[in-house]
């Protein structure tokens, strides 16, 4: 607030946090960086200036990689990144009165998050459309969120994306007029954004008034999904920056930073291309990867010897099901990587049959424990003796005289009649494989 006498002190832990987001995005790490003062008047800035860094950031350089969802043509991207440095956050503007900005009677300023300290991550220009970008973001996310630093959420302010979007004619090399879009606080919303920017950018060449595309911020309205100016932009020369007199250079040691890089979690690039060699599908590779938890409980299932395709098969559909109608999360359910890992050998090697699996599903993710406890408590292990089989499908043909007759007039249909009625008696616990064995040699003898 900038409130006499007060200095600003730095956050060990955004040092900290800043380096392993550059190790996190391959770039090179400053060991030596510096703060410098960014000169601006704005309402959510009472001091007049923030406090960041100019020439030294504590990262240059870097890359992230991204895929592309397979409903959208897939394929693979790598993005350049400029820079990662630290700074500290302004006040937020509330507008009230109205359902934007355009429509606002008056602003207020929350000054809760003044001298918050953030990461800005600077991109390259390589993003070519609204959807690259969008998934460019989801990407940081995924990565910022597998290595610790932040929950990543955009509906609370921890991850925020400003863009700036310029077009220009087929086969020209140098870029246009940028244009910065704020206030877009979902993906989605930053794809719409773009979008509609690049159209009014290329309708203003189409028509002949380029010159109307002026380095400007706009604002994203979500309720009439366009873009409205919100200020002119100032060039660089007029945040007259100057370094930090308050507070010393940022000095780390690389001793520091390979400790850092040691402790990285695998992160989201690396997992896909890891659930891409074992062989499942990009699409599998692409929801699998997206939650850090998520991976992190199949990974564990793994471990326990389970099988890839069904321990997938399994996550994404019922527990995803679950999960979703519970409005909950893979960490805060009761059932562990080694209880599924059992649940699919029991289904494997005939014990419970799928049908049972997911019938007991629910109750060992409220409540946890044992599928086997589970299994003998409600009376649900599978029939596989095929002398127990055999006297059950005896019975189930002597009591339909009329339809085996039919079956063996050639009506082979009616096979699923009988699978029906045996499966009816046997309350579903029927191992299926040696039931249709059976059922076929006393329909054929």
């Amino acid at each position: 607030m900038g409130l006499p006498g007060a200095l600003p002190v730095l956050n060990e832990k955004v040092v900290e946090y800043a380096v392993k987001l550059g190790l996190g995005l391959h770039s090179d790490i400053s060991l030596r960086s510096k703060f410098d003062r960014k000169q601006y008047f704005y309402p959510d800035l009472p001091k007049g200036y923030q406090i960041s860094q100019f020439d030294i950031p504590i990262c240059r350089g870097g890359y992230v990689e991204v895929d592309l969802p397979v409903e959208f043509g897939g394929g693979h991207r790598r993005f350049g990144i400029t820079r990662v440095h630290m700074e500290e956050d302004a006040g937020k503007l509330v507008h009230a009165g109205g359902d934007g900005l355009s429509g606002s009677l008056y602003s207020q300023v929350d000054l809760n998050r003044a001298g918050v300290p953030l990461l800005e991550v600077v991109s390259e220009p390589d993003m070519r459309n609204g959807l690259e970008a969008a998934e460019y973001a989801a990407e940081l996310q995924r990565i910022v969120r597998y290595l610790g630093i932040s929950n990543g959420n955009m509906q609370e302010g921890s991850l925020r994306c400003d863009v700036n979007v310029s077009v220009r004619p087929k086969g020209q090399d140098k870029f246009g007029t940028k244009v910065e879009i704020k206030n877009m606080n979902s993906f989605s919303a930053m794809q719409r954004a773009i979008e509609y920017e690049v159209s009014r950018q290329v309708c203003l060449h189409e028509e002949g008034f380029e010159s109307k595309i002026v380095q400007e911020t706009r604002l994203w309205e979500e309720g009439s999904q366009r873009t409205i100016t919100m200020r002119s932009k100032e060039g660089l020369a007029d945040y007259r920056f100057f370094p930090e007199p308050d507070l010393p250079e940022v000095s780390i040691t690389q001793a520091y930073v390979d400790s850092l890089l040691e402790d990285l979690p695998e992160l989201p690039n690396t997992k896909r291309r890891r659930y891409e060699s074992l062989g499942l599908i990009m699409q599998d590779v692409l929801v699998l990867a997206n939650d850090s938890d998520v991976a992190a409980f199949l990974d564990a299932v793994l471990d326990k010897g389970a099988d890839l395709k069904l321990t997938a098969n399994w996550i994404m559909g019922d527990i995803a099901a679950y999960l979703k109608s519970e409005k909950t999360s893979i960490s805060d359910v009761k059932l562990t990587p080694a209880t599924l890992a059992e649940l699919i050998s029991l289904i494997k090697d005939g014990t419970i049959s799928g049908k049972i699996g997911k019938e007991i599903l629910p109750e060992l993710l409220r409540k946890g424990g044992s599928v086997k406890e589970v299994v003998e408590a409600k009376g649900l292990s599978q029939i596989s003796d095929p002398a127990l089989i055999e006297g059950i499908i005896k019975q189930v043909l002597s009591s339909n005289p009329k339809q085996v007759e039919q079956y063996r007039g050639g009506k082979t249909k009616l096979q699923g009649f009988f699978v029906g009625q045996v499966m009816k008696a046997t309350g579903g616990r029927v191992n299926p494989t040696v039931m249709n064995e059976i059922l076929l040699r006393k329909l054929t003898a």
